[in-house]
C-alpha cells in the first residue's frame, strides 16, 4: 500500500502571511492602553506561576478583551495583538538630549 502524501498546508487562507506579526499596528490601535493591558497580564501571570517557563509575550483580543500569556510567537487571528515580553518589562528611557531640552522649555 503506497502512502499519500498531502503537501502542508492542505489548504490557503488569502490575506494570511506564514510569518508571525512581531508587534501591533501602532497607528490603529491605543498604545498605552494596550501595553497595560498586556503588562496585567504578564502579571497575573508571574504572581500564579513564578517557576514556570519564560512566556515570549501575551496575545490580547480586543473583541472579548481577553488576554493570554504564550510561549513561542504565534500566528493570529485578525482581532488579536501580540505584545512582545521586550515592551513589558521596561519603559524606554529618555535621551539625554531629550531631558535637556525639556529643561530649556519654560
Amino acid at each position: 500500500m503506497s502512502a499519500i502524501s498531502v503537501p502542508f498546508p492542505s489548504f490557503v487562507i488569502a490575506g494570511a502571511t506564514s510569518k508571525a506579526i512581531s508587534s501591533p499596528r501602532w497607528d490603529l490601535v491605543n498604545s498605552r492602553e494596550l501595553i497595560q493591558e498586556a503588562r496585567s497580564v504578564y502579571f497575573n501571570f508571574l504572581t500564579s506561576n513564578s517557576n514556570g517557563p519564560e512566556p515570549t509575550g501575551v496575545v490580547l483580543n480586543e473583541q472579548n478583551g481577553g488576554g493570554s500569556v504564550v510561549f513561542e510567537r504565534p500566528i493570529l487571528l485578525p482581532e488579536e495583538h501580540y505584545i512582545s515580553l521586550d515592551l513589558l518589562r521596561s519603559r524606554p528611557a529618555r535621551s539625554r538630549q531629550a531631558r535637556e531640552r525639556n529643561k530649556s522649555i519654560p
